[in-house]
Order: structure tokens, then sequence, then C-alpha cells
């Protein structure tokens, strides 16, 4: 752990990123964000882990809904050889180049975990063809202790089924430590910011019932946004999620993609949402008013929960806004403070102004 200064968000931060939970297993999550929203709202479930803060501030007003998605890629155990080392099958999209020689943890039925790296050739032992290819998913391992003698799968209780998440540290980077590192960006920093949005709000009256909190089982098809939405069937829903910074080295994107510490990200667009067009321009509209950087942004490919969110029931005006994120889907991901910080501030700004007026007009003019 770096030993710069850790602050009350960073500490939720850490909690968060270091939970265990990858699509299907995200409990563990679950029980964070009720634990630490249980103080300030009222703490409500669906069907599928789906974990929201209700807020009341007028009981005749809309309902807002704001999250992010608790789960983080990760595996599940599929296969175990007869000198135990086990197969896996990816939790969400993975490029194997960024898995070779990394720990990943397993969390067996009875709770157990179990540390592992997943194998890798030396070069010496390389091929020149194989040098230039990147390994298949299906020829991935991983080694848990294993060798035909000692049982180590059986001794250790691990079984198929088993889910598996990247093993990875929470640390402050850079001369001022605000370049956040750590797994599961993609997307504790989402329900991090739906929480603490709702907490900057405990104290204050909105003119609304806000929901807010994490989502399940986003990284294998937005599943748990259908099922929060359809449970509680907000006015205006806003998905918070991770987007592709363009700030390192010969990224496509450099000119004109979002960078680490410049704002956060308004979506104009994603594979899975066209936002609705008022309450984006509302959200840039709060943005302005209050002096907050933001950035505008757009991905052509990949999804959020924001599309599941429209599509829901009868179609519900959503909104995605993202934090631009380094190495997403890898071991750690690195991110900036300022803008989580910032896309806080204009959030609470957003929920103030949500009446029902307003949100009629979003809906039908």
């Amino acid at each position: 752990m770096s030993a710069k200064k850790i602050d009350k968000r960073e500490e939720l931060l850490i909690e968060l990123t270091d939970a265990f939970g990858p699509s299907g297993f995200e409990e563990e999550v679950g029980k964070l964000v009720q634990k630490r929203m249980e103080g300030y709202c009222e703490v409500v479930r669906d069907g599928l882990g789906s974990t929201l803060g209700k807020k009341v501030g007028d009981e005749n007003g809309p309902k807002i809904l704001i999250a992010g998605h608790m789960d983080e890629v990760g595996f599940m155990v599929s296969g175990i050889t007869k000198s135990g080392y086990l197969k896996i099958n990816p939790l969400g999209g993975w490029w194997p180049h960024v898995l070779l020689s990394q720990r990943v943890v397993i969390r067996t039925r009875d709770g157990k975990l179990v540390h592992g790296l997943i194998g890798s050739k030396a070069p010496h032992s390389l091929k020149p063809e194989e040098r230039k290819k990147v390994m298949q998913l299906d020829d991935l391992y991983v080694d848990i202790g294993a060798s035909e003698d000692n049982e180590a799968a059986e001794k250790m209780g691990v079984k198929i089924g088993d889910p598996v998440v990247p093993y990875a540290q929470f640390e402050k980077l850079g001369p001022d430590g605000k370049f956040l590192m750590a797994k599961a960006w993609d997307n504790r920093i989402g329900v991090a910011i739906a929480m603490e949005t709702a907490r900057a709000l405990k104290d204050d009256k909105h003119p609304n019932i806000l929901f807010a909190g994490g989502t399940v089982q986003e990284e294998v098809g937005l599943r748990g946004a259908g099922t929060a939405a359809h449970f509680v069937n907000p006015d205006i829903a806003i998905a918070i999620d991770v987007t592709l910074a363009a700030d390192i080295p010969a990224s496509p994107n450099a000119e004109w993609g979002e960078k680490m510490g410049k704002g956060p990200s308004i979506s104009v667009m994603d594979g899975s949402l066209l936002p609705n067009p008022k309450l984006r321009n509302l959200i840039i509209d709060t943005a302005e008013e209050n002096d907050i950087p933001y950035q505008l942004g757009s991905l052509r490919y990949g999804g959020t929960d924001g599309g599941r969110f429209a599509m829901t029931r009868g179609g519900i005006p959503s909104m995605t806004v993202s934090i631009a994120t380094r190495y997403i889907h890898s071991h750690y991901g690195i991110l900036h403070r300022d803008d989580v910080d910032n896309l806080v501030r204009i959030l609470t700004e957003v929920v103030k102004k949500l009446d029902s007026k307003t949100v009629n007009e979003i809906k039908f003019s």
C-alpha cells in the first residue's frame, strides 16, 4: 500500500476494489454497499442481486436511478487436470495477452481463498512462430501449487464452477498521489460514485426519490441493469462506468479522446445507447453552470448499463457518464481522483434539478 495519505473517499475505493466480485458472484460487493449506505438510505435489492440505496427527498417526486455495476471481469473454473491444474472460462471480455504470469484468487464453495498463477512458457522454450502469437484463453491454466502427487485441488477444496478474480492491490501513483491504481475499476468506481452522490445528499432535501448503488452481471450482457430498472421503474436512469483513456502512447484517439484528470466523460453515444438528448444537455449545462470540468466522449463498440436501462419497460430516458481509465479489463487500471470528485459534484447538482416538471419535460416534450 502506498504511504500517501488515504482519505474517507479513498477508503471506500479501497474496500470496493479489494472486494471479490466477478459476474454472478457479486454478493461481497453488495454487502459492502449495504453496510456503507444503511446510515442514510433504505437499502433495497432486486432478485438478481443488484443493491441500491433508496433516499426519499420528495415522496411525490419522480424516481431517479443512478448506478454503476458491481461485477468485475474474472473467470470460472471450468476443468481440473489430473495433475491439479485449473482450466478457466472467462466472465467478461479478456485479451489473453494481459494474463500470462499474472496472479489470481479462487474462492471455494466454503469461502476459502486459494491463490494461484496463470501459467506461462519461458521464452527459452518458445518456437519462433509461438513468439508472434497471443495465446488463446482455452490454452491458459492456473497453477495453485499442483503436482501429480499432492492432489492440490481436492485438498484445497477447489471445484469446477468456483469463481476466480485477479489478485491486485490499491496504490496511489504520481507526485501528488492522484493517479489511483487498482483492480476492478470497471466498475467499482461507478458504484462508489453513485454511493457518494447519495451520501452528498444525505442532509439535503431533493425533489425526487433517488435510488443509487450497484447492478450485477453487466460484463456478461447488462443483465442486472434490466432487472434493477424493472424493479425500480425509474423516470430517469443514469449509468456510471469507465471509458477508454486516450492519453497513453500510440492511442488512436489521442487528439480527441478523453484524458485522465480533465473531467468526467459525458457520453454522446456508445454501442448500446443513444442517450436522451434533453437529459444529456441538462448534465452538460449543470457542469458548466457550476464550473466543473467535463469531456464529451463516444464509444463505437461496447455498451453500458445505460443501454439496458433505456430499453426496460416502456423505455426510460437514460444517460451514461464515465471516468477515463487506463488499462481496463486487465489486472490493474489507473484513473484520476479529480475526475471522481468532479463526477460526484455534477451528479449531486443534477439530482437537485430533477423535479417533476423537469423530468416531464425530458420525458414528454
